[in-house]
């Protein structure tokens, strides 16, 4: 009789777990068949509409958006609030000195959480003549301007636009996409009768490109309004393989200028050559001592504090695709940096990058003297555990055992008299730390899910190489943060001939549609 019992409750046993792991996989088709029928719905949407779409977002990059002409920067403002509010979102302004800020929500019926969406609308300052186009007059081509690609006229286009066709215009890739592509993708859910599974909250900056200097106080001033469960950072390019990404952290950045100082005056160079002090020299040696031919710095103390890659981590690198060799051929390069570590491993390592010298002149502006000074500038890329403070230390310490004499201001002449060495340091600002999500966060696990519906081929990054203002929120929000990345790896960003690849805006649009019908849903995720 027990072993009767013992078999009827083993089969009980095994007969819930058959039905439980049934529920779980029609969850699971059913949770997939919603991702499939919002990216439907967007993807027949937008064919319908892309010259709207791109006359749309032709409208907002013809607005010039330099952060520091505050003037422009309002009209940017403006422009965008009254192209969120007819789609129901509550917008308000947010100024703390800086450009201004733009918060918008869109409340859900029904939902019981919230997804926060960052991105900025400000763009680099632009050098016009090294444009093949105006940067503020967006121009369609069929393909790269670099490939000899041909103008086109969007008005003019029948039917469909090619995918491989882009725009060219300052902020087209960074970052002003997501504004339309969201704008589009809610129209496009709304025609379908398909609601919200969030309550979405936008986050629009109108001073990333200068580093967000006031973003601080807009949180702190405004917390509840960025109360959420997950925050969404859409800024940045990504992945050389055009493979959909996420990415779960950022470098931390700050810079520094460092002066080194020769005589009082030039001297000629065949009179006082081999006697006066060479500044140019004295920093080439410096910079030389500050990382070896392979990029490893060799400051030191300055590995000391790097948090290192966790075992999940060190196994999504793995997973990525190996771009190696394809930039180098790209890029025409024969030996990268890196004593053979690939590129997804060494941007988790901090960088010193010297980004220019000021020394003189060559070609037809060199002159034969001895100059009075020489001045390199300083990128500084930090990884989690490592402050800007802490690197500052480090590297006036370095110069002290080189043998300089720091100074923070202009030295005068006894100062100079009194030290064989003098170097002056510039700290232009306090820059900040990096930051990177656990990669087995709840919300992030929950996040990685929804995305391998979307994209099966999903890339899973630790961190980017690039810096974005995240500890600010990490620091004042309890939201985990996640990077998703939408502008193609070619997108120029920053330089000449800025652009956005059409594919990258329509497949933006799929996964926005994919996130917002879908990620609150947490009964099919479980």
């Amino acid at each position: 009789m027990r072993v009767a019992n013992g078999l009827s409750q083993t089969r009980l046993v095994i007969a819930l777990a058959m039905g439980l792991m049934f529920v779980k996989a029609a969850a699971q088709d059913e949770y997939g068949a919603r991702v499939e029928i919002a990216k439907a719905a967007v993807d027949a949407y937008r064919v319908e509409r892309e010259a709207d779409i791109l006359r749309d977002f032709v409208a907002l990059l013809s607005l010039p958006n330099v952060a520091t002409n505050r003037h422009d920067m309002e009209r940017n403002a403006d422009h965008i609030i009254e192209y969120l509010e007819p789609r129901g979102f509550k917008t308000r302004r947010l100024n703390a000195g800086g450009a201004p800020y733009i918060y918008a929500e869109l409340l859900s019926p029904g939902a019981t959480e919230t997804l926060l969406i960052y991105a900025h609308f400000d763009g680099q300052p632009v050098q016009e003549e090294n444009w093949a186009y105006p940067p503020f007059s967006p121009t369609l081509l069929d393909g790269p301007v670099q490939a000899g690609a041909q103008r086109v006229d969007i008005d003019a286009v029948n039917g469909r636009f090619g995918p491989e066709w882009r725009l060219y215009a300052r902020s087209a890739g960074d970052d002003k996409m997501p504004i339309v592509a969201l704008a589009h993708t809610l129209d496009a859910l709304a025609d379908n009768g398909i609601e919200l599974s969030v309550n979405l909250k936008l986050l629009l900056d109108g001073e990333e490109e200068q580093g967000s200097p006031t973003i601080a106080a807009i949180i702190e001033e405004n917390a509840a309004l960025f109360e959420a469960d997950l925050l969404l950072f859409c800024d940045g390019p990504m992945h050389q393989s055009r493979q959909t990404q996420l990415v779960f952290g950022v470098r931390g950045s700050t810079t520094v200028d460092i002066t080194t100082y020769g005589p009082a005056r030039p001297l000629h160079s065949g009179h006082y050559g081999n006697w006066a002090p060479n500044p140019v020299m004295q920093l080439s040696h410096l910079l030389a001592s500050m990382r070896n031919a392979s990029g490893r710095i060799l400051v030191d103390g300055y590995y000391d504090d790097v948090a290192p890659l966790t075992e999940l981590e060190r196994d999504a690198i793995a997973a990525m695709p190996d771009v190696t060799e394809i930039l180098k051929d790209e890029l025409s390069v024969h030996t990268p940096e890196g004593d053979g570590k690939r590129l997804e491993e060494l941007i988790a390592l901090p960088a010193i990058n010297a980004r220019g010298i000021v020394a003189g002149g060559v070609g037809k502006k060199g002159r034969n003297i001895v100059l009075s000074t020489a001045t390199t500038s300083l990128d500084l890329r930090l990884v989690p555990n490592q402050t800007p403070a802490r690197a500052l230390g480090l590297i006036e310490a370095h110069l002290i055992d080189q043998g300089f004499h720091v100074v923070d201001e202009d030295p005068t002449p006894d100062v100079l008299r009194a030290h064989e060495k003098v170097a002056k340091i510039d700290w232009h600002d306090s820059g900040y730390p990096a930051l990177r999500t656990a990669l087995d966060d709840p919300m992030a696990l929950r996040l990685t899910g929804l995305m391998r519906q979307i994209a099966p081929d999903l890339i899973v990054t630790p961190t980017m190489g690039g810096s974005l203002p995240l500890h600010e929120f990490g620091s004042r929000l309890a939201a985990p943060i996640v990077i998703l990345p939408l502008a193609n790896h070619d997108n120029n960003q920053h330089a000449e001939n800025e652009n956005i690849r059409l594919q990258n805006i329509w497949d933006a649009m799929q996964v926005y549609g994919a996130l917002l019908a879908s990620f609150g849903d947490r009964r099919l995720l479980h």
